[in-house]
Formats: structure tokens, sequence, C-alpha cells
């Protein structure tokens, strides 16, 4: 199968139904368009979906093969949401027909799945129940469903110790990284070409942080959280200003939790990690994603796997005791074998933590924009490897505490997040969960206003370009201002 084509005659639902059949055939070019656009050239399989009056048509074509199946005598249009769920069962069944596949999470499209089961739990539903209404009502797998259920549980009980309705948290972005990865999708800047900024670029962070806390003074700060990019890319002199300033700004005495994301092992040294131990730091990130050299060599780190062991070994010695590492399954090479490899050496290691990313192609990574160039490398992830990073996690005591997932997903799987008991990141709950405001300084950085418990969503952007940033900081303030004022007196 190469190209699909998904013809509807009018605006609706578009991107549910492009992910949910991207799902089924994830090596597949797939175009949505109106029916009266011009044709869009010869396609392998056509799904028409066509809104009538009092129900939605659904046909199928493939070598004169043709399927057709209408809602029940109901106003389709009445209820968005029923709409969308019993559309989305419609091609999901047809599809699953078609290909003899199940999907692991059913025909649901949205990246927090968990939300769902949160909704239910808070309504005072019980835990079997829940597992049948995510079965029946979105065909997910009693495995995932019991996934999902068994985190929600973890996630409430951790979100209940404390008011976080009452407060809000803080992301800190540093886009900078020692190099590019062949997947990253994020907006990084390699260190070497655009060192000549990091200073003008802390002095413009550095300013919109004293903004946040000055509008946000006489507010609870719950979490804080540094990622990027690669925060360790900066200087330990730039780390100390950095960490100094966010201390005389907030208020931390209702702070829960404080993550530097280290990541990457080639941009981490002892005298950085005794800057940071100077700061009320309490959890960092040591992310090698692979632990196969090949691997390492192949998306472009440009470090070693004894790299990873020996900051690891560094960051215990300098009394870090909530260390998280973050892995990828469905690298390009990497099948069950080396995955093995990689669990065997993150066993020995031991980590606090442990996040498991599924690989997800996305539209800007280098992956995707020259994948003509690794049409002879295979990426694999099934359920049998996400089985086996489970049960590492297991055997190092560690359980799952959250989940989300991407557009094109490896496998159609998920990332989750496994930790210890006490060592769960809050930040990772709050955001993915949508339950707090999450206010957002750098780069790219998104600011999140969450009201009514996430029913209700306001997003206030800063530009992406480093060079911009630095050049429109204060565009950048009066935006936040103004969102401020809106959303939250």
């Amino acid at each position: 199968m190469h190209r699909i084509l998904i013809e509807l005659n009018e605006h609706n639902f578009e991107y549910d139904v492009y992910s949910l059949v991207r799902a089924f055939y994830p090596r597949s070019e797939v175009q949505v368009q109106l029916a009266e656009e011009a044709p869009a050239g010869e396609s392998d399989l056509l799904l028409k979906i066509t809104y009538e009056s009092e129900r939605i048509l659904l046909e199928i074509w493939e070598e004169g093969l043709q399927e057709s199946v209408s809602f029940a005598d109901a106003d389709y249009r009445g209820d968005r949401r029923e709409t969308k769920n019993r559309l989305k069962r419609l091609i999901y069944n047809a599809l699953a027909k078609k290909t003899g596949r199940q999907l692991p999470w059913g025909d649901l499209t949205g990246i927090r799945p968990t939300k769902i089961p949160m909704g239910l739990l808070e309504q005072g539903w019980k835990n079997v129940d829940i597992a049948r209404y995510l079965r029946e009502e979105y065909q997910v797998s009693p495995q995932k469903g019991a996934l999902a259920i068994a985190i929600t549980n973890r996630e409430k009980a951790l979100l209940d110790a404390f008011a976080y309705q009452k407060g809000y948290s803080l992301y800190v972005g540093i886009p900078f990284c020692p190099s590019i990865c062949l997947y990253c999708s994020f907006g990084s800047y390699p260190l070497e070409r655009w060192k000549h900024l990091v200073e003008d670029y802390l002095g413009a962070l550095l300013k919109e942080l004293t903004f946040i806390g000055e509008q946000m003074k006489g507010r609870p700060l719950h979490t804080i959280y540094i990622g990027g990019g690669t925060p360790t890319t900066l200087e330990p002199q730039q780390l100390r200003r950095l960490l100094s300033h966010i201390g005389q700004t907030f208020d931390f005495s209702d702070l829960r939790e404080y993550t530097v994301e280290a990541g990457r092992p080639d941009s981490i040294t002892r005298e950085k990690l005794l800057a940071i131990r100077e700061f009320p730091v309490t959890r960092i990130s040591i992310n090698p994603q692979t632990m196969n050299q090949k691997t390492l060599d192949l998306i472009g780190r440009k470090h070693t796997v004894q790299d990873i062991r020996d900051c690891f070994a560094l960051a215990r010695e300098l009394h870090f005791d909530n260390i998280n590492m973050d892995l990828i399954v469905g690298l390009p090479g990497e099948g069950k074998e080396q995955v093995e490899e990689t669990l065997e050496q993150v066993r020995a290691l031991r980590p606090d933590s442990l996040t498991v990313h599924s690989l997800a192609l996305k539209r800007a990574t280098r992956l995707n924009l020259f994948k003509d160039e690794y049409q002879e490398i295979s990426f694999t992830n099934s359920g049998e490897i996400m089985d086996m990073t489970q049960e590492t996690a297991r055997e190092l005591s560690l359980w799952p505490y959250y989940l989300y997932r991407q557009k094109n997903m490896a496998g159609n799987f998920e990332n989750v997040g496994y930790a210890a008991e006490g060592k769960e990141g809050l930040y990772n709950i709050l955001i993915m969960e949508e339950k707090q405001t999450i206010m957002a300084a750098g780069a790219g950085a998104s600011t999140k206003f969450v009201f009514q418990q996430g029913e209700r969503i306001e997003r206030v952007e800063n530009v992406k370009d480093v060079p911009q940033y630095i050049a429109r900081i204060d565009e950048m303030l009066e935006r936040k201002r103004a969102g401020i004022e809106k959303y939250l007196f």
C-alpha cells in the first residue's frame, strides 16, 4: 500500500479520520481532500466519507471493492463528540476487518488516553466499569485498558495529595543541543553554530522569568521543569546564573518538585552537576535513548555507551537520588535483540524512573525529511518489545505513573513513565492531564492556562526562532500579560 486518499464532502473531523487511517497504514502516504476538489491522482485505497442529513456514509474502494455503512436513525449533527466517536468506530471496524488487525489503543486518536478514565474516576466509576467502557466504546485492548486505569489511579492519588488547582507550574526552555538527533522534531539549535547567542538568550529568558514571577506573585508554585533542547549545554556559570535567578524570583514555599533535564551525556560534566547541586533541584534526567553504539552513531548522538554509564555513576557519586532515564523503542535498525541489550544495561544502572518512548516519525525530523536515505533500515516495535520494557521496569520496582501518545507512533503504541514510589515526575502528570496552568518561558515555549479541571484550555505561544525570541522579548511579555489578565484574573 503506497497511497491512500480520504475524500470528504465537507470539513468535519479530518484530523481524527487521518490519524486513524495512518494508524492502520503507518508506511503509506495519506491525503485528505474535499470531494469538490480536483482529483489528486491515482490511489491504492480510497475512503469516501459523505455527510448526509441523517447519516454518515463510508465507502471503501479498492480494486472494485465497495463497502458502505450508515449511522442509525438519529441526527448525527446534534452531539459532535458522539458523532466523532461513532464515525471513528465505523472507520475502525471497517479497516480492522479489511486488514485483519486490531490496534492496541483501538480507535483512540488523542494523545492523552488517561483523560477518559480520569474523568470517569472523578465521577465515581469503578475500575471494572471503566475497563468495560474503554473496550466497548473505543475498542481499546484489555492490556492497554488495564495500563491506562492503573496509571490513572496512581495519578489521582498523587494529585489528591496537594491543592494543585490553586497553583501553577513553571517550564523553562533551553533550546540548544550538542547536535540534532535524527528523530528530533523540537526547535533545537546546535550549540556549535549558535553559541554566540547563548548569553543574549539567557538575558531575554531571565527577563521573561522576572515578568512571570511578578505576575504570578501570591499563587503557589508547585513544580519547575527546565527542559529543552539540552539545558546542560549551558556552562557551569550560566547554569548558576539561571538557577540563582529562578531562586531569587520565585517563592519555593509550596514547591514539590524541581527538575533539570540534564539529558545528553555529551553535555554533562562534573562541574555542571556540581553547579546544579548548589540549588534545591530534586530530579534530573540522563537520557541515553539506546545503549547500542551503532544506533547512537546513526541517530547523531556524539557520545558513547560508556559515556552514559560514566555520567550516571558521576551523578550518583554527587548524591543525585532521583534520576530519570529516557529510552526510545522503534529506533532505526533496532529490534528485540538490541532493545534487550539496552534494557540489560539499564537494569545494571538502576535509575529511579524510566520513561519509554515509542518512536514517532514526525514530519519535521531529519529521519522523515530524508527518509529515502533510510529505506533499507528497519523500524521495529511490537507488543513483545513493549512488554519487555514493562517487565524490566517491574524488576526495578518502577511502576507506571504517566502515559501519553503521539502522532505516527511506531506500532501504534505509547510513551510510558515508570517510577519508584515517591520518585514520580509530578510535572509530567500535571501537563499531560492538563490539570494545572503551566507558565512557560523561552523560545518556542507554550504557556497553557487551564480552567474547570481541564475542560477549557487556552494557550499563549512564544516564537520558536531564537534570534526572534531575543529581539521580540517585550512582545512575548505583552502576550503573556494579555493572557494572564484575560484568563487568570
